[in-house]
């Protein structure tokens, strides 16, 4: 079996296809040329969940909220479940047409307008892409610093030496996986999940021993809401809950396409999305609560950062097997959510002179200055507020996405008109872009980056995401009407 990189995957040839709109990375990606099933898709979950920020995400939840733990976990799960129905909209025109997010887009938004989405969504990934690759550099440099030390040393950007080491080890390492092609990124994926949750069910199962009976007793407290510093009740917290969940995935949902084109079956693809998402985020978060437990028997406070359980244990080899799993789970989720995306994203921009390829270097070339200035800029400045602004723009883009393909284009694409600039095609609309579409987006971008900067809306935060991606839903599929509808030219 061939080697596949991510410009020589085999595709379906358009016909007269514009040089501005195709290469052979945004091209249809036939059945017999994909090879991913059920596991790949629950290990691009699995990868997405089992960061270190998804960790302490996890574990704070059960003690913050206000409510017991029954409570979260229930929430939990039924976000699971709710990002579960989100990505099998997104997911199942990518199946049926192989097709990634960019060219989607263009299906709504035209094919220039695509370029709007496709550009914000890739702005998202380059930022995150550069600060999770920070993260996990400090993984690496624990490990450094237990071998040899040198925490003290001089900084250059609040880096030291071993942090600068560990920082281009981890950024090479992210790139020449890249370069390695698309087989050799899924065989990591597949690896990575798995193993990352032997090592923590390892973990939970040494907090066990050393807690002994007293981790059932911190377990009963958290579950009776005894634990809780604060956070709401009732419905509220409950909801409130739910929707930091959803918007821990919110920017996997709208491209998700990047990854379901390579699934060979839309059965397949469901499967590996209900096993990677609510049941294994319930398992997930189970083990992130029962080791959070744990700590608090053991040091007499509840660690929510697995960085800060290792470091009170005084044991190299530990320290070996965490920083490898904390590794390997971070660069899993930068892969998965912040990499692949805006490779495609950018050669959307220009199919003719860039391929997915040249876009990862780009991404990763732009993402380096972005980690490098991360601990002595970008952090120092409220950032969020700017991260959380793009991210709030997103949810319009999955709404109108999503509205458009079932209710307005009932479920029909035609493929060769995606790829041309001919006023006759179907996705031309004006001058390539869908002014109907920018509207829709507009006014539900207005609500949805409100709730990040007016205080008044604040108490929407945690499900803003969901009320922008409704909101704009409507307003396309009432816009949409007033165009006439026809049915779609048969492929050639």
């Amino acid at each position: 079996m061939s080697q596949h990189h991510f410009d020589d995957l085999d595709h379906l040839a358009i016909p007269d296809a514009d040089p501005s709109l195709y290469n052979e990375d945004l091209a249809p990606l036939p059945v017999a040329s994909r090879k991913w099933g059920w596991f790949e898709i629950f290990n691009v979950w699995s990868n997405d969940i089992q960061s270190l920020f998804g960790y302490t995400l996890a574990a704070t939840l059960f003690l913050s909220s206000g409510l017991n733990g029954w409570w979260v976990f229930a929430a939990i799960v039924l976000a699971g479940l709710i990002v579960m129905g989100l990505v099998n909209l997104t997911g199942r025109p990518s199946v049926k047409y192989g097709i990634p997010y960019p060219v989607m887009a263009r299906v709504g938004m035209g094919v220039r307008g695509a370029n709007f989405p496709a550009l914000i969504r890739g702005v998202v990934a380059i930022f995150w892409y550069g600060v999770q690759t920070y993260f996990a550099s400090t993984a690496v440099a624990m490990l450094f610093y237990a071998i040899v030390g040198g925490a003290d040393g001089p900084t250059f950007l609040g880096l030291t030496v071993v942090d600068w080491l560990a920082y281009v080890l981890v950024a090479a390492f992210q790139i020449g996986l890249f370069l390695r092609g698309l087989d050799w990124i899924t065989n990591f994926l597949n690896w990575a999940g798995p193993l990352v949750y032997v090592v923590m069910i390892a973990l939970a199962l040494y907090i066990w021993a050393v807690a002994g009976s007293d981790l059932f007793t911190q377990l009963g407290v958290i579950f009776s809401g005894q634990a809780a510093e604060g956070g709401g009740s009732g419905v509220g917290a409950f909801i409130g809950v739910v929707g930091t969940m959803v918007a821990y995935f919110a920017a996997v949902i709208i491209n998700y396409g990047d990854f379901s084109r390579f699934v060979k079956t839309e059965r397949g693809m469901m499967w590996g999305n209900f096993l990677g998402l609510p049941v294994s985020l319930a398992f997930f978060s189970f083990l992130a609560m029962f080791t959070t437990a744990g700590t608090a028997a053991i040091f007499g406070e509840t660690l929510t950062n697995p960085a800060d359980i290792v470091g009170r244990v005084d044991n190299i080899f530990l320290t070996f097997i965490a920083a490898a799993t904390f590794f390997a789970a971070t660069v899993g989720i930068n892969l998965v959510a912040n990499f692949i995306p805006p490779s495609y994203d950018l050669a959307n921009l220009a199919p003719s002179k860039i391929s997915a390829r040249t876009g990862g270097l780009i991404t990763a070339a732009i993402a380096f200055f972005i980690g490098a200035l991360w601990v002595s800029v970008i952090s120092a400045i409220g950032i969020a507020g700017f991260v959380d602004t793009l991210g709030a723009v997103l949810a319009p883009l999955y709404g109108i996405m999503v509205a458009d393909y079932y209710i307005v284009k009932r479920r029909q694409i035609t493929l060769q008109d995606l790829y041309t600039t001919d006023p006759a095609g179907a996705y031309h609309y004006d001058g390539g872009w869908n002014v109907k579409g920018l509207i829709a987006f507009a006014i539900s971008a207005v609500f949805s980056v409100a709730t990040v900067w007016v205080p008044a809306l604040g108490f929407l935060s945690g499900f803003a995401w969901l009320l922008g991606a409704a909101l704009a839903a409507a307003l396309h599929v009432a816009l949409m009407r007033s165009v006439p509808t026809s049915a779609p030219r048969p492929a050639e």
